[in-house]
């Protein structure tokens, strides 16, 4: 274990601006520590059962004439306390013991082998015999749809002998380990008065061992315990319901009163909104992550407990547990129809590249905006200025210009060509619908990244519906040539009445936007255009337009590589040319790319919600999600400039 433990001091309430607690240096070295770490796993362990159906035609029993479901594939993986112990052996936690109960049945046998097959230590697990079935979620699955579950497994009290053995293995594990688990997932033997009791017996006779405790009939009186409660749990401890839904500063409220109650840090998780760490008056929240596509919740509340266990054992403050927790259940929600895990490799990777949500209230409620007085500027975090900026980085389209406006009604009707292929004109009304709510919601979460990565996820989503052939779906460049064929026809029409003298070039520029950039190079700062169309069609827009004198060459597009993303290059060239604080950087954009990217980095991230139909006015459907991305301010336009200027200190 470390000398220090790892953590930091701060305010008693602490709500991490970008969500990052560690820098990767200190998590890996956290992580590393967890080789000596050593964390007891007891309570309810189960068996996943993954079954893969035949799709083919339905066959009849001959003896009942009833349906006959094939499976012609099986899996299995430790589900429940289970997965507790196989998230902590893949976290790198160095000695695990598993403390359970398992039947006589062919379950049991298999369930205790998965267990010692991981490295973990299976002597404290129970047979008991051929009058106990082992608890199995039994998972069949035709195609990617999950049917109805099928559960396994006797839920009846334990009889004196089991219980004394159970308390004798549990307190030899005490003895012997950094922590221990409790692991509560089904009404059943676990819940009951006799094993808490005993259990509280444990934890009273081992002060110097912590105690985690995942109990999800959360009024059990489990006393002396750390607590990893969701929302409704911690209601419920406190004897309420409570209202449907509580917001930021209830839950961190919430979160104190539990922590006060039992004398102990306190975890809540609330899914995708983060995960709140109290330990006294103190108080973390880690914020939600935005993993950007489908996900799959399964386990996810089980690698949170393995975390939070595993960074404790090593010494780790409640606060540093909720980051890494956090971290650790994004990595294993993206991995679907299983229960993942989370390595220390996927860990650091996955802190190094976080997509926070930002102020996910403020985003869905416009009615609690606040505006500096006499503008439509919205104050999101209130700029911490001291010096003036000197490095501005610009997005294009909807930023700047409104050349390319109606993008997505192109993207749409290209994704939705993809997805149904030749069963366009055949499919029911219902399923047209799923799959055009699919492609909305993919454009919306997508906006700012360059194509050629929204075509790879188009990719995702064709093979995800399945009604196109393997042998006929695309690759991303394909999928973005038919795109770009379709918008730039729309793009160069547009500029060919500008050169026809139809139409002039300021009726493609949003309110203000020239005189912005004039009064920034005025000022003496650097301005760089990045955008995530490709570089020779920005820079071609750009000097069509008029902008492109202001940026003097530094103007910067997609090249064709999905490893590099424009808006993350500029800004780490920046910082890493100029010798400069986070202060000095403002980003201007109308993205959430751009917003989480500066964000990240410390800068002042100016979301600009247009309406590019107009050239002005605010689009509030930007507002969401400029917001969740990590916007500091917003504006619609750029009417307010005399006001967006002196905020700049300009």
């Amino acid at each position: 274990m470390p000398a220090e433990p790892f953590g930091h001091d701060g305010p008693s309430t602490l709500r991490a601006s970008s969500g990052t607690l560690l820098d990767q240096g200190e998590l890996s070295l956290l992580l590393e520590s967890m080789h000596g770490a050593k964390v007891a796993v007891a309570g309810d362990f189960c068996l996943d059962s993954y079954w893969h159906l035949d799709e083919g035609p339905e066959e009849a029993s001959i003896e009942t004439g009833l349906p006959v479901r094939r499976v012609v594939s099986q899996r299995y993986s430790p589900g429940g306390a289970g997965n507790v112990v196989a998230n902590l052996v893949a976290l790198g936690v160095g000695e695990v013991r598993a403390i359970g109960v398992y039947g006589g049945d062919p379950f049991g046998p298999v369930l205790v082998k998965l267990l010692g097959d991981l490295g973990a230590d299976t002597t404290g697990m129970l047979e008991l015999g051929p009058d106990w079935q082992t608890l199995v979620y039994a998972k069949p699955h035709l195609g990617r749809d999950e049917q109805s579950r099928l559960d396994f497994g006797t839920r009846d009290a334990l009889g004196e002998e089991p219980l004394r053995a159970f308390e004798a293995a549990l307190g030899s594990a005490a003895a012997w380990a950094d922590v221990v688990v409790i692991n509560q997932q089904v009404n059943s033997c676990f819940a009951s008065a006799d094993i808490v009791s005993r259990v509280n017996a444990v934890i009273a006779a081992h002060p110097g061992t912590t105690f985690v405790v995942d109990a999800r009939l959360s009024t059990t009186p489990f006393v002396g315990a750390v607590l990893k409660l969701n929302v409704a749990e911690s209601l419920r401890r406190l004897g309420g319901t409570g209202p449907a839904s509580l917001t930021d500063d209830q839950v961190i409220d919430l979160a104190r009163r539990v922590a006060g109650q039992t004398g102990q840090p306190f975890f809540i998780t609330r899914g995708d909104r983060g995960v709140v760490a109290a330990d006294g008056e103190d108080v973390y929240v880690a914020p939600g992550v935005d993993v950007g596509r489908e996900v799959d919740p399964v386990g996810a509340g089980d690698t949170v407990v393995a975390a939070i266990s595993a960074v404790l054992a090593c010494g780790g403050t409640p606060a540093v547990a909720a980051y890494v927790a956090n971290i650790a259940a994004s990595v294993t929600v993206r991995k679907l129809r299983t229960t993942g895990t989370a390595s220390p490799a996927e860990v650091l990777s996955a802190a190094d590249g976080t997509d926070y949500i930002y102020s996910p209230e403020l985003a869905e409620v416009p009615a609690r905006a606040r505006f500096y007085p006499g503008s439509e500027i919205e104050v999101i975090v209130e700029p911490a200025r001291h010096e003036r900026p000197a490095h501005v980085v610009f997005d294009f389209d909807g930023t700047l210009s409104t050349l390319r406006e109606g993008w997505e009604q192109i993207m749409g009707p290209v994704m939705l060509r993809a997805i149904l292929g030749d069963a366009a004109t055949s499919v029911s009304a219902e399923d047209f619908a799923t799959v055009s709510a699919a492609a909305r919601d993919f454009i919306d979460r997508t906006t700012g990244i360059q194509t050629l990565v929204q075509m790879q996820g188009l990719v995702r989503l064709v093979r995800q519906f399945g009604y196109v052939p393997e042998a006929d779906i695309l690759d991303e460049r394909g999928y973005k040539e038919i795109y770009n064929t379709e918008l730039l026809e729309m793009v160069r029409g547009r500029l060919a009445k500008v050169e026809a003298g139809r139409l002039e070039r300021t009726d493609f520029h949003m309110k203000n936007a020239v005189a912005l950039v004039e009064a920034l190079r005025s000022a003496g700062m650097k301005l760089y255009l990045a955008s995530g169309t490709d570089v020779e069609d920005v820079q071609a827009e750009a000097a069509a337009l008029g902008f492109a004198e202001f940026f003097e060459g530094r103007i910067y597009g997609s090249v064709g590589d999905v490893n590099v993303e424009a808006k993350r290059v500029v800004l780490d060239r920046i910082f890493r040319d100029n010798a400069i604080a986070p202060q000095a950087l403002v980003t201007i954009g109308d993205g959430p790319v751009e917003m989480r990217e500066t964000r990240k980095r410390g800068g002042t991230a100016v979301g600009v919600c247009s309406d590019e139909r107009r050239g002005f006015g605010a689009n509030l459907a930007k507002r969401r999600r400029l917001i969740r991305g990590g916007a500091t301010l917003l504006l619609p336009d750029f009417t307010d400039l005399p006001t967006f200027l002196a905020i700049l200190g300009i």
